[in-house]
């Protein structure tokens, strides 16, 4: 699931991808955390305020997390966005997710969001790819093309290993974003009451593959 508010990623602006930003584990974070406090699906699962607050930085360490292990999350000057480049080699602890959705979700939402997270799952790629689970940008620093150059500075790594990038794009908006870099949609996917994701790829280019 990603999210970002963007206007016009060619945008040019002091608040940038640096090489030489030295990542805050909990700063990153809580960026997401302001980013995705009006994601449609993110708050269809956590819709309580309190509940939000409390386990959806859960839920980016235990999908994203593996990027800051391996040094391949990206953040813009001043944390005021983050990307969570998950990389080909990275697994997701099926049994945590299951733990976690069981003891944070509310219980008359659990069923749907099993089976949401089901149909997503089945349709993640099996072979080696990037995979972006988590990409937002501070409310407070939106429009100044940020969104468009954290997903940029990853795909450049994507295309840099000859793989393909892979993420599920939760509004309308950001799904036109990604297309403009070269992600197509796969399907659309809901549960009961659920809005939508959108499945996307962006297929290989360049590189020399793994």
């Amino acid at each position: 699931m990603t999210t970002t508010t963007t206007n016009d990623v060619a945008t040019e602006s002091p608040t940038d991808v640096p090489t030489d930003v030295v990542l805050d584990e909990g700063q990153a974070v809580a960026t997401l955390v302001m980013a995705f406090s009006a994601d449609p699906v993110v708050r269809w699962l956590y819709p309580e305020p309190a509940r939000y607050l409390a386990f959806f930085p859960q839920l980016a360490r235990l999908l994203g997390g593996d990027a800051f292990a391996a040094g391949t999350a990206e953040v813009a000057r001043g944390h005021a966005g983050t990307a969570l480049w998950v990389s080909p080699d990275s697994h997701l602890d099926e049994e945590a997710a299951a733990a976690l959705v069981e003891r944070s979700v509310d219980e008359v939402r659990v069923e749907a969001v099993f089976a949401l997270f089901t149909e997503v799952l089945g349709l993640h790629p099996t072979e080696p790819v990037w995979y972006l689970p988590f990409i937002g940008v501070d409310p407070a620093h939106q429009g100044r093309g940020i969104g468009g150059r954290l997903l940029a500075a990853g795909l450049a790594r994507a295309d840099r290993d000859g793989l393909p990038a892979y993420l599920e794009a939760s509004t309308p908006r950001n799904r036109a974003l990604y297309e403009r870099h070269g992600f197509e949609v796969l399907a659309e996917v809901r549960a009961a009451g659920s809005p939508p994701l959108w499945p996307m790829m962006r297929p290989a280019r360049g590189g020399s593959g793994r």
